[in-house]
């Protein structure tokens, strides 16, 4: 019996298959390099760029959209503060003959012979046919001294 040499250093491994034919890293290569290798096809890229392309004008048109209703949300209120600090004014400027009393309501009235203003407890239907002034607002005196416009 002859002996088999143990490890020889000397001794190099020689493939059998052709260099030509074996890649260095099969791993990335554009198509499966065994039978059982998955399919691998390419990717049609514009239509990969127009779905994303949909997708981001989708959103950003919605986010559009949701900055709009809070945009007109915050014209609304501040056209409301607006229309509180005028009416708020106009009953500071007023003649006011007794002390308000906060979360009380009462009647701003403009006087029909010089325009002046007027805030009083009687509300318009209390005054019968004939109103002596033109009824502006009814409003309450808030706890910050502001006034809530009611009507």
């Amino acid at each position: 019996m002859s002996k088999k040499k143990q490890n020889d250093p000397n001794d190099a491994f020689v493939n059998p298959i052709d260099k030509d034919k074996v890649a260095e890293n099969p791993g990335l290569l554009p198509y499966a390099h065994t039978a059982g290798g998955a399919v691998i096809r390419p990717e049609d890229k514009g239509r990969i760029r127009g779905n994303a392309m949909t997708a981001m004008y989708d959103q950003t048109d919605r986010q559009m959209e949701q900055l709009r209703r809070q945009m007109e949300t915050l014209v609304g209120q501040a056209k409301a503060l607006q229309s509180r600090m005028s009416v708020s004014e106009a009953i500071y400027q007023a003649e006011i003959p007794f002390q308000p009393v906060i979360h009380h309501i009462y009647h701003l009235y403009q006087r029909k012979t010089d325009g002046t203003h007027l805030l009083s407890m009687v509300a318009p239907e209390e005054w019968g046919r004939r109103a002596p002034y033109e009824h502006l607002a009814t409003v309450r005196l808030l706890g910050d001294h502001t006034w809530e416009i009611l009507a």
